[in-house]
């Protein structure tokens, strides 16, 4: 029997796993991953806009159509001509990401990355654009991360019906993802594909991440969808032989922008073995947090520490970045505004984007100083949980985000844990 049934809303786990598949209670058989996590601090980097295209991150890609209606995946794959799309992807795909990056996160001092993927790399139907021939870059990476002696979550990054409604999704627009069975059918056929294809690959591929950024905060039957969708995602990753034999392969949730509170006692130990949530902090995608002083940015990042280590799963920041600001273009989307300069629709202007993004050959010391400070500030708060991974690696324009360009401007130390402000928390 394969155990992927629908786990129902109460944590019956490992009674239903005892019952049904007759294995030893997971007391007994501990999970072993490929990484000491609790013990061991994550420190990694988010492979952002790779196998998922993202505007802002190669806003090339997007200027070079020729067209402004292309702003995601989706319409990348749909309003332009077939072949030009698919030699484009082509050639992002072979570049954007090679094993020489694996090799500099190695001697950077990391030893995780995040690889996002979309769900359209194994599944398009019903007349979706979308342009496949991710999967092998994939399985790529997992050999160049063992080469180089790093540890690999794979992120599902995009689900059918979009799960937020984010570009990053694959399709910005409705959240339509928790409004149709066929769509969480199609996104647990993808994690039961993920999690057997990288099975026998656990010392490498220590995280699955059965969905990223599920939009929480839409209400609806958002939230039972998710929670459901968590149980579901436990079952098919934790077993997936088709039998009663466990993986070693940790399940991260995201925390669906829910408080961390809210999750309290989900999928906790001793009924549910190899758990971990991942929470993303931001903090520019509001008018009161980019209206922040550089000060209160740090304050506030110090300001986390204590929900973080006290939360009762492995807790990952798994996104999070030194910019404070939401001027890279087309952070928000593209051709969408700023709220920092007040060219997004309905923001109050805080001042100039100008030295702030972009290349940070137009960096001040200064401002080189703030990133420094505040890079430390999240460093030292998220190892107060099980770690972090910085979004991104690398970025066209947009320096502030880039943990490539964080090293070579000086404000990302070469190695991880040097600190130049220790005490910056206090």
């Amino acid at each position: 029997m394969v155990f992927s049934m629908g786990l129902r809303r109460l944590p019956l786990l490992s009674i239903l796993a005892v019952a049904l598949l007759g294995h030893s209670r997971p007391t007994d058989n501990p999970i072993n991953p490929g990484f000491s996590y609790g013990s061991e601090k994550v420190r990694g980097v988010n492979l952002g806009g790779w196998l998922v295209l993202e505007p802002w991150i190669t806003p090339s890609l997007f200027d070079n159509t020729g067209n402004s209606n292309i702003i995601d995946e989706w319409t990348f794959g749909q309003l332009q001509d077939r072949n030009t799309a698919t030699a484009a992807l082509k050639q992002h795909w072979d570049s954007w990401i090679t094993e020489a990056d694996f090799a500099a996160i190695a001697v950077a001092g990391l030893n995780h990355v995040r690889v996002p993927i979309g769900f359209w790399a194994f599944d398009v139907s019903g007349g979706e654009p979308y342009i496949q021939g991710q999967v092998p870059y994939l399985q790529k990476a997992v050999t160049w991360a063992r080469n180089h002696g790093i540890k690999v979550i794979v992120d599902l990054h995009g689900a059918p019906g979009s799960q937020n409604g984010f570009d990053n999704s694959g399709h910005k627009g409705p959240v339509n993802w928790p409004n149709a069975q066929s769509n969480i059918d199609r996104t647990n056929a993808i994690i039961k594909t993920l999690a057997s294809m990288f099975a026998g690959q656990s010392d490498v591929v220590t995280m699955i991440a059965p969905l990223n950024e599920p939009a929480g905060y839409v209400g609806g039957n958002m939230l039972d969808v998710v929670r459901q969708y968590w149980y579901d995602s436990y079952g098919n990753i934790r077993f997936p032989f088709g039998t009663s034999q466990e993986s070693n392969t940790v399940v991260l949730l995201h925390d669906a922008f829910q408080p961390l509170s809210y999750w309290s006692g989900f999928q906790t130990a001793p009924g549910w073995q190899g758990v971990a949530m991942d929470t993303h902090i931001y903090q520019m995608f509001s008018q009161d947090e980019v209206s922040r002083t550089n000060e209160q940015h740090i304050q506030a990042a110090c300001n986390m520490g204590s929900s973080l280590s006290s939360f009762d799963l492995w807790l990952v920041v798994g996104e999070w970045t030194p910019a404070a600001t939401d001027c890279a273009k087309y952070l928000n989307g593209r051709g969408v505004g700023a709220r920092y300069d007040g060219t997004f629709s309905g923001s109050t202007r805080v001042g100039s984007c100008t030295g702030l993004t972009g290349s940070s050959s137009s960096f001040s010391s200064s401002y080189k100083t703030f990133l420094r400070q505040y890079w430390e500030a999240q460093t030292i708060t998220y190892e107060k949980g099980s770690g972090w991974v910085q979004w991104t690696w690398k970025a066209e324009q947009a320096d502030d985000w880039s943990y490539q360009a964080g090293l070579a401007g000086g404000w990302i130390p070469q190695n991880p844990t040097d600190r130049q402000y220790p005490n910056i928390c206090g």
